[in-house]
């Protein structure tokens, strides 16, 4: 290992004291660094694994306002995650789409009801609505999906909401936030936090990588640690009550011949209530997903027979191709971390609009929320932390900002490639990713492990299980010559990864 370049990463790290420190390299704490940085405060996040590793990268794919949020009359969440929505698709237009969606009815009621229901959820996105709704009959709605089940099919109802790519979002992300003069340190793990006077002025966190400690000074410190809260506010205060209830989603992902066409379908109510989508992604299908509570945080969180049943059960169900566990190309489970309420009984029915704390040391907490409306929780939580650490006040100027750069992150590719012309082989045969593209990964993105390349620079992992088991010995072998690594490191970089990847595949 390149001890210079390891420690190139916490270069000045101890000299500065930080305007703003945040903890958390998910969407909501990536967001956060990237609107510090831009308002121009000195500004840190830390991450204990890789950016977008936990929840973040395992979502359903989906930019949404959440038509079930609607159905429960939560205007004001539909609302607002419409408008983030409609920003969302403008400012990374590289990663985003606008997706039609179907759903499926089998009756005049069901017709009229959900027609309605998305009429209305169009006109809460006003300006920034992707498109009508329509009512299809039944010939129609078999056209769009050639794959539905037509016994008892009255029709169908076609919407549209925005599709993304959600761990290579995070990615550019953290990209645009470094570029515009935030320091963002991936595998470096908080392990306590430093006070005076009972506030917060500090804190000490471990560079995974190396094993060496540092302390580091903090005007002002963001958790934004997703399942995680609860951990952070624990070091602050170790008789705080619990906040998030995690509940865990997991996926299905099969072959598109399964589930033809480009537009998706959505159940608007399974057997246990919730919605259950099939999207078309990156030349596969997405199925899911569940909601079921969980009492224990794991990094890599396992999907229980039951879910997986479960999703292939109501599949089958709606469909005329008929799907079995080998069917099954990647598996992946992700937790929600919903906040907790007295009254609610089950995880479908806690709050998903996020909510933001501050304690009594100065910590700004920030959890819950979706997706879509990531950039106005970070706005929240840096107005927050702005206000706290008495910082000057500035705009944030994130509603109309670019996110990432794609014809720059091509063009750095294409020079990897006319340097070596050998990388421009493709890293698996049914996949657009190019060697050149983990070269450019471990350079300009911040990729220190074969995961993180086969799971986020590249969705190989989420795509198709077995294919990036095939591609790792390869793929490890350029990442050492890359990142100047041994041969002990490449062995285990294989041999970590492939015990990974066998928990994404069904058996």
């Amino acid at each position: 290992m390149q001890k210079e370049a390891i420690s190139n990463r916490f270069h000045a790290i101890t000299d500065t004291h930080w305007d703003i420190v945040i903890i958390g390299g998910g969407a909501t704490g990536l967001g956060a660094a990237l609107d510090s940085a831009t308002r121009g405060y000195k500004t840190l996040l830390l991450e204990q694994y890789d950016f977008g590793k936990g929840t973040s990268s395992r979502s359903t794919k989906l930019v949404h306002g959440g038509v079930r949020y609607l159905q429960q009359g939560n205007i004001k969440l539909v609302r607002e995650a419409l408008r983030e929505r409609g920003y969302l698709l403008q400012n990374a237009p590289h990663l985003t789409s606008t997706q039609p969606f179907i759903v499926p009815v089998f009756s005049l009621w069901e017709k009229f009801y959900y027609s309605t229901g998305l009429r209305i959820y169009d006109l809460l996105s006003g300006k920034l609505s992707l498109g009508k709704t329509q009512v299809l009959g039944r010939k129609k709605t078999l056209a769009h999906l050639p794959a539905l089940n037509p016994e008892k099919l009255s029709g169908g109802v076609l919407y549209y909401d925005g599709q993304f790519d959600d761990a290579r979002l995070c990615t550019d992300l953290a990209v645009t936030a470094s570029e515009n003069g935030a320091l963002l340190l991936n595998y470096t793990t908080v392990t306590g936090l430093l006070k005076t006077t009972n506030r917060i002025s500090g804190l000490v966190c471990i560079d995974q990588l190396t094993n060496e400690q540092y302390t580091i000074q903090a005007k002002s410190v963001i958790n934004a640690t997703g399942v995680f809260t609860d951990a952070i506010l624990r070091m602050d205060d170790a008789q705080k009550h619990e906040m998030v209830s995690p509940s865990q989603g997991i996926h299905l992902v099969v072959d598109a011949s399964f589930f033809p066409g480009s537009d998706a379908m959505m159940i608007p109510k399974t057997d246990d209530g919730r919605v259950l989508f099939a999207v078309p992604w990156h030349n596969k299908v997405v199925l899911g997903t569940t909601d079921t509570p969980v009492s224990e945080i794991l990094a890599e969180p396992r999907p229980l027979e039951e879910e997986i049943d479960f999703i292939i059960h109501h599949f089958n169900r709606y469909t005329t191709q008929t799907i079995t566990r080998k069917d099954v190309k990647a598996i992946f489970a992700g937790l929600r971390p919903l906040v907790k309420t007295k009254s609610a009984g089950k995880t479908s029915l806690l709050a998903r609009d996020h909510t933001l704390v501050i304690s009594n040391s100065g910590l700004v907490t920030i959890t819950g929320g979706k997706w879509t409306t990531y950039r106005r929780m970070a706005e929240d939580a840096v107005d927050n932390a702005v206000f706290i650490a008495k910082l000057e006040k500035r705009e944030c100027l994130t509603k109309n900002m670019r996110i990432g750069d794609e014809q720059k992150r091509q063009e750095r590719i294409n020079a990897i490639v006319k340097e070596e012309p050998m990388l421009a082989e493709n890293i698996h045969p049914s996949f657009p990713y190019r060697m050149a593209d983990a070269v450019c990964a471990c350079r300009f993105e911040m990729a220190k492990t074969l995961e993180d390349i086969l799971a986020r620079r590249t969705r190989i992992l989420f795509l198709d299980a077995a294919a990036a088991i095939e591609v790792a010995a390869k793929l490890a072998s350029l990442m050492k010559q890359e990142l100047n690594h041994s041969s002990e490191w490449e062995k285990q970089q294989v041999a970590d990864f492939t015990a990974l990847a066998q928990q994404y595949l069904l058996r």
